[in-house]
């Protein structure tokens, strides 16, 4: 197993003989709530203001940030953070896209990403709505293209 030394110790993976390519990853996630909570989300008349937008920018931040909050994670120079944000009937679904050039992918940059953009939902609506859950955060799709 390349992530456990011969101790069966964590080690982080080294990825130095490995070629730069083209990655990208997608994941989505979705933030429960009352209609009424969606609805407050959907016409932007929460208390603490436009929740779509901060959360597709914390959800950008927050995939800037991986290799800070997963141990192990290799840092990536990131070329880009895509979220999107969708109301649904009973809620918020999220949508991440991250993209690098490197030698190991950003699955979990995506999911890091749609993480913190439910979180910031979650965070922003906790006043209007006691029983939100987040669920179905998943990796959809990861890509891989040699330069």
């Amino acid at each position: 197993m390349s992530h456990v030394t011969g101790e069966g110790k964590a080690k982080m993976v080294d990825v130095g003989d490995k070629p730069d390519q083209a990655r990208t990853a997608r994941a989505t996630g979705f933030i429960r709530m009352k209609r009424e909570t969606a609805n407050l989300v959907k016409e932007n008349k929460l208390k603490k203001g436009d929740v779509l937008t901060v959360a597709e920018i914390a959800g950008i931040q927050g995939g800037k940030q991986t290799s800070s909050l997963i141990p192990l994670c290799h840092p990536l120079p990131i070329t880009r953070v895509h979220l999107k944000t969708s109301v649904e009937e009973e809620g918020v679904r999220v949508f991440s896209e991250v993209s690098c050039t490197a030698k190991t992918g950003v699955e979990m940059e995506a999911l890091t990403s749609a993480s913190v953009a439910l979180l910031t939902i979650y965070d922003m609506c906790k006043s209007a709505d006691k029983n939100m859950e987040i669920e179905q955060v998943k990796l959809t799709e990861k890509t891989k293209t040699d330069l």
